[in-house]
């Protein structure tokens, strides 16, 4: 009987001990459900974004930033399913500086990271060391940069949401030459592969046209000091004088120009066509000509109703580039949906033959064998009463327009 008793309280303790151990083996399942949560959270797609978001191109840094938030805004509205799971896309932004040591930085950092595909860089100098780490990594990437070297390497995997300096450089270079009547021309570059790429395009469709570079000068990116410079110039009695470089450059320049004299307008590309470049230039921004990719934004498929949600999302008006940002990230989507896949791998197929035809800036965003954007525009602009208004507008599916008078 007590060997029984023994027995019986053996069984209880061991019964005890089995239901305690059923209970640990309950409570470890809840590591199980955070696991199946995790795994649920592996249909997060993650899209990287770099640009200058600090320093004195922070301003075009936010604006392309906003349309690539936007854009995913309106992405994840749509509840988009792909590879048969709901997917939620997830903007993962990194600054960097315009610098290209913090792009490369950046780069391999989303490399590591396995994001799904880069919306950026913003420069040209940026974009194109960042482009190795990215193909070495398979990450399409579709950049805002402008130099014609960033497509010209070779990789598979760079695309452009603007036109090239090829381009733009060639419509500028004959519209000055035809369309002002300049035929001694000074350029001016700030030596970023931006600015020294765009002149150096100019300056081929200005000799092309029959004018005349009769002085080739540079800066960098940094100066805000260009009497030595524009004291040399005058002594050539320019026509015009052209600019490759960022507003933060060519605004000084605008108003050193007045100061001393200088009759010549200024000339320059879209990172000049800006609202801060009329802000921080003031009266002696009128008369200043520039050129920027793609149609004018009442012009745009889409821009009406972009303009008026841009708006409304981030209280600041549309400045130059976001309706850009807004289209790359929404190609590289429709790439992803075309594809059913966000592997990388298995979408750019889809992002380098597939046209999307839903864009804010064209109804045919659709790329050529190098990633360059087969039907881009150029308009050319003019600071008039303090404003950018249109002079003309060529190529990106714009009727034929006539330019107007680009006297001061």
């Amino acid at each position: 009987m007590q060997l029984t008793r023994r027995s019986t309280l053996t069984l209880a303790v061991a019964a005890a001990l089995t239901l305690a151990a059923c209970g640990k083996k309950e409570e470890a399942a809840a590591p199980g459900a955070e696991a199946s949560a995790a795994a649920a959270s592996g249909n997060v797609v993650k899209i990287g974004f770099a640009a200058p978001l600090t320093g004195p191109q922070a301003h075009y840094g936010e604006e392309y930033k906003n349309g690539v938030t936007l854009a995913i805004e309106d992405a994840n509205a749509e509840k988009p399913v792909i590879g048969g799971l709901a997917v939620t896309f997830e903007l993962v932004a990194e600054d960097d500086q315009a610098d290209p040591k913090a792009a490369t930085q950046i780069a391999q950092k989303f490399v590591d990271d396995k994001v799904n595909g880069v919306v950026g860089h913003f420069n040209s100098g940026t974009s194109i060391p960042a482009s190795k780490i990215y193909s070495d990594g398979g990450i399409p990437m579709v950049a805002m940069a402008t130099a014609p070297a960033f497509t010209q390497q070779g990789f598979k995997n760079t695309f452009r949401s603007m036109t090239s300096d090829t381009q733009q450089g060639s419509v500028m270079g004959k519209f000055v030459v035809e369309k002002l009547g300049a035929k001694n021309i000074v350029i001016v570059d700030d030596r970023t592969a931006y600015g020294q790429g765009l002149a150096d395009e100019f300056e081929k469709a200005v000799k092309a046209a029959g004018g005349t570079v009769s002085k080739r000068e540079f800066t960098n990116d940094k100066a805000t000091d260009f009497a030595a410079i524009l004291t040399s110039i005058k002594a050539q009695n320019p026509d015009i004088i052209f600019f490759g470089g960022a507003d933060a450059q060519s605004a000084p320049m605008a108003k050193q120009m007045k100061r001393l004299g200088i009759k010549a307008p200024l000339v320059s590309g879209e990172m000049t066509k800006t609202p801060n470049f009329v802000k921080l230039a003031g009266k002696e921004a009128e008369g200043t000509i520039a050129s920027l990719a793609g149609l004018p934004l009442a012009q745009m498929p889409k821009g009406k109703d972009y303009e008026t949600r841009y708006k409304t999302r981030f209280n600041t008006d549309v400045a130059t580039y976001s309706p850009y940002g807004y289209d790359a990230a929404r190609a590289m989507i429709a790439a992803m949906k075309k594809a059913d896949s966000t592997d990388p791998a298995k979408y750019l197929p889809a992002l380098a033959s597939n046209a999307y035809t839903d864009g804010v800036t064209t109804s045919n965003w659709a790329y050529d064998d190098k990633g360059d954007l087969k039907d881009g525009g150029i308009t050319v602009y003019q600071v008039k009463n303090g404003d950018w208004v249109v002079l003309e507008t060529v190529g990106g599916g714009a009727a034929p327009a006539v330019a107007a008078s680009a006297a001061q």
